[in-house]
């Protein structure tokens, strides 16, 4: 399966690793306007306990920004990074093969 994308940003990892994120939105999304986002804004989410926060963590992250949805991440190091020389905007391909397996 190969997908077009668009990178939307490239941001340095959060814990100092040298390696970057770069973040893709879908080409056909950017051609009809971009991802949509809520119009009442970001809401907040209450919890009772931890357990609960942890449970739902990923549904308040993505409720958070209006935009993470639909937005795919990948760690690039720091080599891969400088030998494809990316920037905001470039047309990229993803493409996922299943591996053969040969019963080992």
């Amino acid at each position: 399966m190969k997908k077009e994308y668009v990178v939307r940003s490239i941001n340095a990892a959060p814990d100092g690793a040298p390696y970057v994120i770069v973040s893709l939105s879908s080409a056909k999304e950017i051609r009809e306007g971009g991802v949509p986002q809520s119009p009442s804004g970001p809401k907040a989410m209450e919890f009772t306990n931890m357990n609960d926060m942890m449970k739902d963590l990923n549904k308040m992250l993505a409720g958070m920004g209006g935009t993470l949805g639909g937005v795919t991440a990948v760690k690039l190091d720091m080599h891969e990074y400088k030998q494809m020389n990316l920037s905001v905007g470039d047309k990229v391909f993803l493409e996922l093969t299943k591996a053969e397996s040969l019963g080992v």
